[in-house]
């Protein structure tokens, strides 16, 4: 298939720039060549394929992008891609690769919690940058154990101060929880018990009636739903992947429930919402503009790159998915990072860690900042409360 060429050369160089580290000027000097090498370690096959091809396509055309775009003077980016099967011994393995290998500027990892925090001590050890775009907090923090590793992504408790926040307007007394049972869905799980109940002075608790966990790999939710529905909750949250997350739109309909239903950002998916169908219209999900950036007027030079990747990743692919714009801002990161740094074959990577320690930018996916003590640096004003509407997702409100 032949490159996108929907934007002319200079528009998609201005798009880049405008996505760059603030302060930085990308473009190395005109003497400069070689290339920015970076590894990639996704989910291919196995648990999570879907999550993990879609990454591997975001990264494809953002290197395609960012080497067509003449913005990186003479020098260009490569990526090594592989599989981990969502196996941490795989995962492992590849990481072990990666960072052995010199030319390697920085590391990007997928959507396996697991995988990614079994790496941090590695990858702190070789000092090689790496950015996951795993959910749980713990694969960033805490700070002085993740000095090498970073986290690209919505947080929990990002996620369940939206979602709270709306209960509260809806004036929501009562829920009931569907969770994965792994790291993030327990953190889910625990994070909305905090914030729904008894936590500020003037806010009204809203109890949690039952909860039900599933596995990540189980294709049958309908058991838990049944079950959760059972208690007549005026909510359903949903905390899992975007497969599961269709499986339950289902059961719920299945079971005639009526109540308002709530997606964690984890299930954004497709921009359409595919088998679900009319069993998903009013369903809300919190995620970040960028999976209905063709509803956001550019007002900045942000939102139009975003509009820009939006067409191109559609154009190619043939849909959207929403959490590729993660995997196109971790590019971005890294190579502004590597440029700044310098270095050449070898590069400088104990600076490129320094420099995306200290990392501000209004990436694809929103504001990003990254700090010495927090190495998650999606911020909150990036989420954004979204409506399932005729089959695929909109902008709330």
């Amino acid at each position: 298939m032949r490159p996108i060429r929907s934007a002319i050369p200079a528009l998609l160089a201005s798009a880049i720039l405008a996505t760059s580290l603030t302060g930085c000027q990308f473009g190395a000097p005109e003497e400069e060549t070689g290339e920015i090498v970076i590894g990639a370690d996704l989910e291919l096959s196995g648990a999570a394929p879907q999550v993990g091809k879609a990454y591997q396509r975001a990264l494809e055309l953002k290197v395609e992008q960012l080497n067509e775009s003449g913005a990186l003077g003479g020098r260009r980016v490569r990526l090594e891609v592989r599989d981990n099967k969502f196996d941490a011994s795989i995962s492992a393995t590849n990481i072990g690769d990666f960072t052995a290998n010199p030319a390697i500027s920085g590391i990007i990892m997928g959507s396996c919690n697991d995988c990614a925090i079994g790496a941090a001590k590695t990858v702190k050890s070789k000092q090689v940058p790496t950015i996951a775009l795993a959910p749980a907090s713990d694969v960033a923090a805490p700070g002085p154990d993740r000095e090498y590793m970073f986290k690209l992504g919505p947080n929990a408790r990002d996620n369940v101060a939206a979602i709270a926040a709306e209960l509260r307007t809806r004036k929501v007394k009562t829920v009931a929880l569907l969770h994965t049972a792994d790291r993030y869905g327990t953190e889910g799980a625990a994070t909305l018990a905090s914030e729904l109940v008894g936590v500020e002075e003037d806010s009204t608790d809203i109890p949690i009636l039952a909860k039900r966990s599933v596995k990540a790999t189980d294709t049958d939710v309908s058991q838990a739903v049944e079950a959760l529905v059972s208690e007549e909750p005026e909510a359903i949250i949903v905390w899992t992947p975007a497969d599961q997350a269709n499986l339950a739109i289902a059961s719920l309909k299945g079971e005639g429930y009526k109540g308002h239903v709530f997606f964690d950002a984890v299930a954004a998916g497709d921009l359409f919402i595919g088998n679900s169908g009319s069993a998903a219209e009013n369903t809300t999900m919190v995620f970040t503009q960028t999976m209905v950036i063709d509803d956001v007027i550019a007002t900045t030079p942000a939102k139009a790159a975003s509009k820009q990747w939006f067409r191109d990743y559609t154009a190619r692919f043939g849909g959207y998915y929403g959490y590729s714009s993660f995997a196109a801002d971790a590019v971005q990161l890294i190579v502004d990072a590597a440029v700044r740094a310098g270095g050449g074959e070898e590069p400088d990577r104990r600076r490129i860690r320094s420099l995306l320690e200290t990392a501000e930018t209004d990436g694809l996916s929103g504001p990003i900042r990254m700090t010495p003590e927090n190495h998650s640096g999606l911020m909150p004003q990036a989420l954004s409360l979204l409506v399932a509407r005729g089959g695929r997702w909109r902008l709330a409100g």
